[in-house]
């Protein structure tokens, strides 16, 4: 009797090999209780036993030995669940035929084969009907649990899909995973499942460390009474059923703690899994983290995972042996979310849900059942607005999560003002309208165009001033006309998370200190990062925007209202002129600040909401779904769902982004030399995402051609983790620079 086998290794009589009815029906039960919490069990345990079908074939098994012939595996299983279940089948066709290479189009390849086209089975080797011995599929399938919306049916079947193939990506992995640590060295591998155990503080124990540092703070000023009446209100509400809701809170008002205990309160009396933050800029996320951990002691490093950039990964030769691509899979550079607290990006966690590839999409099952905080909310870009929001509605409909959408301009995202927007939102502060006056502590006034010297002028003048521009070559432009004066710092995110941090550390202290402070930053800064200065400088942009500034100016009431101001203001430069979307968003905002209503209060919750609702009617639903994301799903049957489309053309950002690993200080170079020597990726790379800076392609490009950017120990993670190696690019007030790519400091060539 032949035995059939999923996974070999370099002993020759196959004792330790792993059999192929173990890999199904092990990664059938893990996929099966990964889709537990959205209630699909089946579907994700019929997908874990018909994944790897096509092993059960002759030429497979050659290949295990060493053959060099190419073998699609993916496609059998795919075929039966198709000739099994019918229209159903389809629902696990995708994830089955993609599990390796992603997700395919159900008709009309992009790069990967359309899934119609594999159906026809054209050039697979011969089944062995082993399998039917092996394996048990049930009769038939139920339909998906899914509470479908009038308009959005079919993109409801893509987003289940999506669901359903993480289940799966996830389960083979683990398995696969597990499979090869057992044979490099079982009793490391039991010592490490264990540890894992001890790391995972239940919510209860985070919650009980929480309400402790809590209990440390004292109602002893007006704001501090405002902040402690907020979180008492907002945890009240935790036992409302879960769903969608919003948290509208000033800046200043202690979102970030609010939302955390309102998160595992209302996790812990639900049976709800893990909080997931999800932050607007790769800049902060180090910084929320932090307060995470600092609010959770001892348990806060163990319970808190970033996640803030994906590496790239090379996608496995195909000529190579299954063995080397089975290994492929231990060595992504990606997380599953398998952790109480998720501190992640908007990009990773949006573009996550649209994802094709099994690197991105392996997480999304544990969104399922989980607190997710969108953090500055009003932030989502207009151009996929309506996809985004579908998305939000999706997870809190048919997938038990509970969305919060928490900011203080509060995005007018409700239906039916929004078409398609969002029902039954709750509102989780107390009076958000009342709140914010009763937290008024700034004045906002524009103050006209500015030349470049007379705004130099007005920064010099002011001892402790804080200046937000619109991009990166303005911030170096107006710090570099400050840097003479004692306490002039730069943010940018050409710095690394690690360096951005030790400058808000250093401003903080100057600031403490009541030293002279003059920071110049990007936009990066008025999302939640927790500072404060007299006076704000900020050019034109979105009311949002001017309200996030705002946040950093007086922040916890040290003195009068009329004393603290935010000057706006529009640049005579055109050179620094924001790109055409900052533009409108400006004019918006002008527009707002110039109606009688909203001159004197024009952070008034009423003047944000006339803000957006003249922003929204502006663009018009076209342009709030550019790529007509919706409806291409909604004219495409289940048996031609445009799952590779969808997620080529669903971009947060347009340009790709490259990330560089800069060897910052003694940690990151410690980082990536252990990097050189590692197994296995996933921690270190966990670590190194305080030392990524982000390059758009063509700079990445540059730096890559001219021998500044190389990749670490290539021949074992190809071009995966990518190093800046020429020092001299890195600068302290700038952060990485690429004007020069090959440029090299003279005393560095000498030894």
């Amino acid at each position: 009797m032949t035995v059939y086998f999923a996974h070999s290794t370099q002993t020759d009589d196959k004792a330790d090999w792993q059999r192929l009815s173990e890999h199904l029906i092990t990664t059938s039960k893990r996929a099966g209780e990964f889709a537990q919490p959205f209630g699909a069990e089946e579907f994700a345990s019929v997908a874990g036993l018909l994944h790897d079908l096509g092993k059960y074939t002759q030429t497979f098994q050659e290949r295990l030995k060493g053959g060099k012939l190419r073998v699609d595996h993916a496609t059998r299983g795919a075929m039966l669940a198709v000739e099994k279940f019918d229209q159903l089948g389809y629902l696990l066709a995708y994830g089955i035929a993609g599990h390796h290479a992603g997700l395919a189009n159900g008709r009309e390849g992009g790069e990967r084969t359309a899934l119609s086209d594999r159906l026809k089975g054209t050039g697979l080797p011969p089944l062995h009907d082993a399998w039917q011995g092996e394996i048990s599929l049930p009769s038939k399938l139920p339909w998906p649990p899914l509470d479908i919306h009038k308009e959005r049916g079919n993109f409801q079947l893509t987003f289940f899909v999506r669901m359903l193939f993480s289940c799966l990506v996830d389960a083979d992995y683990l398995d696969t995973e597990a499979f090869y640590d057992r044979i490099a060295s079982p009793e490391q591998t039991r010592q490490r499942s264990t540890a894992r155990a001890l790391e995972s503080p239940s919510l209860e124990v985070l919650r009980e460390q929480l309400n402790s540092y809590l209990c440390g703070f004292s109602a002893d000023t007006h704001v501090n009474r405002v902040r402690a009446e907020i979180l008492s209100h907002t945890r009240n509400a935790a036992p409302q059923p879960p769903g969608l809701f919003s948290l509208t809170v000033p800046t200043g008002g202690g979102k970030t703690l609010a939302s955390l205990a309102f998160a595992l309160d209302h996790a812990i009396e639900h049976g709800l899994r893990r909080v997931i933050f999800v932050i607007p800029f790769t800049s902060i996320v180090e910084q929320n983290a932090a307060v995470f951990r600092a609010a959770l002691g001892k348990y806060g490093e163990a319970a808190v995972l970033e996640h803030h950039s994906a590496f790239v990964t090379a996608q496995p030769a195909h000529a190579e042996a299954e063995r080397y691509q089975s290994r492929e899979k231990l060595r992504l550079a990606m997380e599953n979310w398998d952790a109480p607290i998720i501190v992640t990006t908007a990009v990773q966690f949006f573009e996550s849900l649209f994802a094709a590839r099994p690197s991105q999409c392996r997480k999304l099952h544990n969104i399922a059942g989980s607190v997710v905080i969108l953090d500055e909310a009003q932030t989502l870009p207009l151009k996929v607005l309506r996809p985004t929001v579908a998305a939000i509605d999706e997870l809190a409909r048919n997938y038990r999560s509970s969305i919060v959408l928490c900011t203080a301009t509060q995005p007018a995202l409700n239906a039916p003002e929004f078409a398609g927007g969002l029902e039954n939102v709750r509102e989780l502060a107390p009076k958000p309208a009342q709140l914010f006056r009763t937290l008024e502590r700034v004045r906002v006034r524009h103050v006209g165009t500015l030349e470049d010297d007379a705004l130099t002028a007005q920064l010099r003048a002011l001892d402790r001033v804080l200046c937000i521009v619109n991009n990166r070559r303005h911030a170096r432009a107006v710090y570099q006309s400050l840097a003479d004066l004692p306490g002039s710092r730069h943010l940018t995110t050409l710095m690394c998370a690690k360096h951005r941090s030790e400058v808000l550390a250093e401003v903080r202290a100057r600031l403490k200190a009541d030293k002279p402070c003059r920071l110049v930053s990007t936009s990066l800064i008025e999302a939640g990062v927790d500072i404060s200065l007299p006076t704000v400088y900020r050019a034109e942009a979105g009311l949002d925007s001017i309200a996030q500034a705002a946040g950093r100016c007086n922040r916890n009431g040290e003195r009068a209202a009329e004393l603290s101001e935010v000057r706006v203001f529009a640049t005579a430069n055109s050179d620094w002129a924001p790109p055409p979307e900052l533009r409108q968003f400006a004019e918006k905002a002008r527009e707002i600040m110039r109606q009688p209503q909203f001159r004197d209060d024009p952070l008034s919750p009423p003047a944000i909401e006339a803000y957006f609702r003249l922003l929204y009617w502006q663009k018009g639903d076209k342009e709030l779904d550019a790529a007509n994301l919706l409806g291409l799903c909604a004219g495409s049957p289940i048996d031609t769902l445009p799952l590779e489309t969808l997620a080529a053309k669903f971009r947060i950002i347009e340009t790709v982004q490259m990330p560089v690993i800069v060897p910052f200080n003694d940690e990151a170079r410690q980082l990536i030399n252990s990097l050189r020597h590692a197994q296995s990726s996933g921690s270190l790379a966990r670590k190194l995402q305080l030392y990524l800076v982000q390059l758009p392609r063509d700079k990445f490009d540059a730096l890559r051609k001219a021998g500044a950017v190389q990749p670490i120990a290539p021949e074992k993670w190809g071009e995966q983790f990518m190093e800046l190696v020429n020092q001299d690019l890195y600068n302290q007030q700038f952060g990485l620079s690429w004007d020069d790519p090959a440029f090299v400091k003279t005393e560095q060539l000498l030894w």
